[in-house]
Order: structure tokens, then sequence, then C-alpha cells
């Protein structure tokens, strides 16, 4: 198990992408924190894990609210004594175009979608310099590399995610700690619901992917999970400030 004893925080984990990468940082022998601001969703997580013979526990928080995600990283950190791995992966698409997206919305993008994210590497940070380790990872999106019709909020943040764990990674390298980007593609999930709606429902939405993904097809949840793997494990130990795109293909076209 190449996770063996470590002890990973997964925001966002009560679901999808989040919940897929805490099954399989588990199955690999760390110990998983489930964070979410849905302790059922949470919960179910734990549950999972634990039926696979894993090992995990719950933290319900809301990622935006510091004094909350600072008190559940201290709390995780005092029980367990280390935190080796921290993935942001909490998120959320808010649609739109420059003139019709709200601006709560676009607010509500950039705290969830970067702050929060900046915030919980900032906490994790001191206990990982300690340490001399640790592994970052931050979850963007091909939104985050290309353009995507008429989603600014969502794709500002994305972008944004991507340029500051290129600045975390090369001002933090000499701590030996490691801050990497993951930039998923269309992967089925509950998750791309207001793309799918903007788009005019599942069969457009199918449509499009279909002529704009070379491969053809969505991405299960699990061909997700095996690049956080790599990218949270020492498979990727000689790598920092990268960003590692899982889109089917769609950004070479």
């Amino acid at each position: 198990m190449i996770l063996k004893d470590r002890v990973a925080i997964v925001t966002g984990a009560g679901s999808g992408i989040g919940r897929a990468g805490a099954l399989i940082m588990a199955r690999e022998g760390a110990h998983v924190i489930v964070a979410d601001i849905d302790l059922a969703n949470a919960e179910e997580t734990v549950g999972q894990i634990a039926e696979a013979g894993g090992n995990a526990e719950s933290l319900v928080v809301d990622v935006m609210d510091d004094q909350a995600l600072e008190a559940g990283v201290a709390k995780i950190a005092a029980r367990h004594g280390r935190i080796d791995i921290l993935h942001n992966h909490a998120g959320a698409q808010v649609a739109g175009n420059l003139e019709e997206v709200a601006v709560s919305g676009f607010d509500a993008s950039w705290k969830l979608n970067v702050r929060a994210h900046f915030m919980a590497s900032r906490f994790v940070m001191p206990i990982m310099k300690k340490a001399g380790k640790g592994v970052i990872l931050n979850t963007s999106s091909s939104s985050g590399v290309l353009y995507d019709r008429e989603m600014i909020a969502y794709t500002t943040s994305k972008h944004a995610v991507i340029a500051m764990t290129r600045q975390m990674a090369g001002d933090y390298a000499r701590f030996g700690i490691r801050v990497n980007a993951l930039c998923p593609g269309w992967v089925d999930t509950p998750f791309n619901a207001p793309f799918i709606m903007q788009m005019g429902g599942r069969s457009a939405i199918e449509d499009y992917i279909a002529e704009k993904v070379p491969l053809g097809r969505w991405a299960d949840v699990s061909e997700i999970a095996e690049p956080i793997l790599f990218l949270v494990s020492d498979r990727s130990s000689y790598m920092t400030g990268q960003i590692l795109v899982v889109d089917g293909g769609e950004t070479v076209v």
C-alpha cells in the first residue's frame, strides 16, 4: 500500500470525484479525513471506506468558513500528529457570461474554488514544513486551461487555481512540500448540472461531448481517482508545480 500510515484531508469528499479520491487513498493505506459540508454525504463516504477495510473519519466543515476550517485542521493535527496530504477539491460551477452571471455568484465561485484552497493550504503548511514533507493537490479543471462557453466565473477561478498552484510549488519546494493541480475534463457527476442546464439538457451535453472530446465520452470517477493517487503518492515524487489534465483529449483539439 503506497500511502500506508499517511494522513490525508480531502475536501468535498462526500460525493463525486472527491469521494473517489478518498476511496482510493484509503485503499492504499491512508487514514482519510472526509471533509464535506454535508454530514450525510461525508458519513456515506466514511462508510464505504470502512466496508472496504480502510480507515477514515468525517469532518463536517464549510471550507469557506475560515475559523471552522482552521479549527478542523488543528483538530486533525492534534489527534494524528501529522498531515501528509491535502487534496483541495471542494468547488462549484456558476454559469453565465460577463453580463449574465450574478456578481454574488462570481464572488461565491472565487471564495469556494480559489480562496478556500488558499486558506486550507495556509493552515496545513506549518505542519508540513515542520515535518519536512507533504503533498498538496488542488483541483482545477480543463476549464482552467481552455475557454469554457459562458462560464466566466468558473473559468476565472479555475485558471487562478493553476497560477496559485505554481506559485505555492515554487515557494515551498525547498521545504520538501510538493504542490500540483489536477484538471479533470467531463466527468459524469451531478457537479455538471449548471452547465448541462445552460447547454439545454442532457441530450445537448451528450452531443457536445461526442463532438468536442476525442475519446467521445464522459470519464468515470474511477478514471480520475487513479491520477489523484499518482499525484498524492511517491509515484510523483519528483513532480511539483505541474498541471495534470485528464480530459479525454479535449484540450488538444
